[in-house]
């Protein structure tokens, strides 16, 4: 039996970089005592989701892992605490740019993961910021089980998870930033937790998700050519059990922090006894690489 309780954070962002890392620390500590083993941060926490506008300046944002604020605070308190912290943040690396997690294991960063997945939408503008990531889809070995991440974008597509869940994953984890569609005039929240649903119950693992919450504005300026908008991001953070059934859940209007625990063990033996992995047919599925 190994008995794990995982956490996600659903916080607001504020323009202040300082003011949502100390904000994202405290909801670390709030987590931990609560006895969560792996907390979940929202993707880009750090500043509001800078990527709703095309900035030149904001290439600025990206520092290299070992730079990165965010990291630099939460790494000492994975120790102190004895949890797993996956930290989404903005990575430079020689004069190339990504969207990047550190996996912070008790004091140790066990490695980056790079969004491979980058999304090009009205106010969703992240191509403007990020190469596709070229770390592949990788599995952390950390001390409360194998971890796999995706980042927001990367958890529409099956093969992501289908990947993780091949390279060992035992659970799955989406540190998201996503919200209202000003131009669609679509409400994605209820299909955005149902992929994430579908992709658990095929590959017999627990999926969490982390989302931030929010009206974010964009007011014209010089630097973004006149630009304005807004983002209102819609929470609804959540983490299921191996069969996609959602264990907890927040709000759309709420900070909150949600927990559930599983037995890693009981949910190995249950992707063994229901056969999907042994019943694959990778030569019959060439279409989809194509």
């Amino acid at each position: 039996m190994r008995k794990i309780k995982i956490a996600c954070v659903q916080m607001q962002c504020s323009v202040e970089r300082e003011k949502n890392i100390i904000k994202a620390v405290e909801f670390v500590k709030k987590a931990a005592k609560e006895g969560a083993d792996i907390i979940l941060l929202p993707e880009l926490f750090e500043r509001p989701y800078f990527c709703q506008e095309r900035r030149y300046d904001f290439y600025s944002y990206a520092e290299e892992t070992e730079k990165n604020a965010a990291i630099a605070a939460l790494i000492p308190l994975s120790k102190e605490l004895n949890v797993v912290i996956p930290v989404s943040f903005f990575e430079k690396s020689g004069n190339v740019l990504f969207n990047s997690i550190a996996v912070l294991d008790c004091g140790k960063n066990l490695g980056v993961y790079r969004k491979t997945h980058i999304p090009d939408d009205h106010y969703y503008q992240e191509k403007f910021y990020f190469t596709p990531g070229n770390s592949g889809f990788k599995t952390f070995v950390t001390t409360f089980g194998v971890l796999g991440i995706g980042i927001c974008w990367d958890q529409w597509f099956p093969e992501t998870a289908r990947c993780l869940a091949l390279n060992g994953a035992e659970l799955i984890m989406y540190p998201t930033a996503i919200g209202s569609e000003p131009v669609l005039g679509t409400d994605s929240a209820g299909h955005w937790r149902r992929v994430m649903q579908g992709h658990s119950a095929a590959n017999l693992v627990p999926v969490a998700a982390a989302n931030r919450i929010g009206t974010e504005l964009v007011t014209p300026c010089e630097e973004n050519g006149g630009q304005s908008s807004s983002l209102t991001f819609y929470g609804s953070s959540f983490i299921t059990d191996n069969t996609g059934e959602i264990t907890a859940e927040a709000g759309r209007e709420e900070e909150k922090i949600i927990f559930s625990e599983f037995d890693l063990d009981a949910y190995a033996s249950a992707r063994m006894e229901w056969g999907l992995f042994r019943d694959r047919r990778p030569e019959a599925y060439k279409d989809i690489v194509k």
